[in-house]
C-alpha cells in the first residue's frame, strides 16, 4: 500500500518510533518527577510514588556504579522529600487511615523499599557520604513508623500500658 509515494508501514514505524519509544531514564525521571508534583490526589501521588521511586532507585543505582555518590545522596533526599510529601498530602485528605488505607498502604510499602534500598547504598558509599544517608533512613523510618500506626492504631504497640503488670515476687 502506498500513500503518497510513502509506504504505510514506513509511516507507522515513524509513529511507533516517536510515540511509543521509552524516553531516556533520565528523561523518564523528570516526566514522572513532573507529573508527580502537579498530581492533587493524594492516593493518585501514592500510586505514582511507586514508578517515580523505582526510577530514582535505578538513577540511584547508575550513580553508584559511576561513582557518583552526590548524585545518590541528592536522589535519596528527593525521594524523601516526596514520600513526606504523599504522607502530608494523605494525612490532609483522608485523615482516618483505617477506614480509608489505599493511599496509606502503598506509601507504606514504598517506604521500606526505600529503606532498603538506602541500607544498601550505606554499604557502598564512601565514609563522608554515610551521615546524610543515615538521617534519610531515619527520617524513612519515622515516616514508616507513623504509617503503621495510622494504619493500625489499635495495635498492642500502639497503647501504652495503663497499669503495667506488678514484678513478680522473687521466691
Amino acid at each position: 500500500m502506498k500513500a503518497r509515494g510513502t509506504s504505510l508501514g514506513a509511516v507507522l514505524g515513524l509513529a511507533l518510533v516517536l510515540f511509543a519509544w521509552p524516553p531516556s531514564a533520565a528523561g523518564q525521571l523528570a516526566d514522572l518527577q513532573l507529573r508527580f508534583d502537579r498530581e492533587s490526589d493524594s492516593v493518585r501521588k501514592a500510586k505514582l510514588l511507586q514508578k517515580l521511586g523505582e526510577a530514582q532507585f535505578e538513577a540511584v543505582r547508575q550513580a553508584e556504579k559511576a561513582g557518583d555518590n552526590s548524585t545518590v545522596g541528592l536522589t535519596l533526599e528527593k525521594y524523601r522529600d516526596n514520600v513526606r510529601a504523599v504522607l502530608n498530602a494523605l494525612k490532609k485528605q483522608h485523615p482516618n487511615a483505617e477506614k480509608q488505607p489505599n493511599g496509606y498502604r502503598q506509601l507504606e510499602i514504598q517506604a521500606r523499599k526505600g529503606i532498603r534500598e538506602i541500607a544498601e547504598s550505606l554499604l557502598v558509599a564512601p565514609e563522608p557520604y554515610k551521615p546524610p544517608l543515615e538521617i534519610v533512613r531515619e527520617d524513612l523510618a519515622a515516616m514508616d513508623d507513623e504509617l503503621l500506626k495510622l494504619l493500625f492504631p489499635n495495635r498492642p504497640l500502639n497503647k501504652k500500658a495503663a497499669n503495667p503488670p506488678p514484678p513478680e515476687k522473687q521466691r
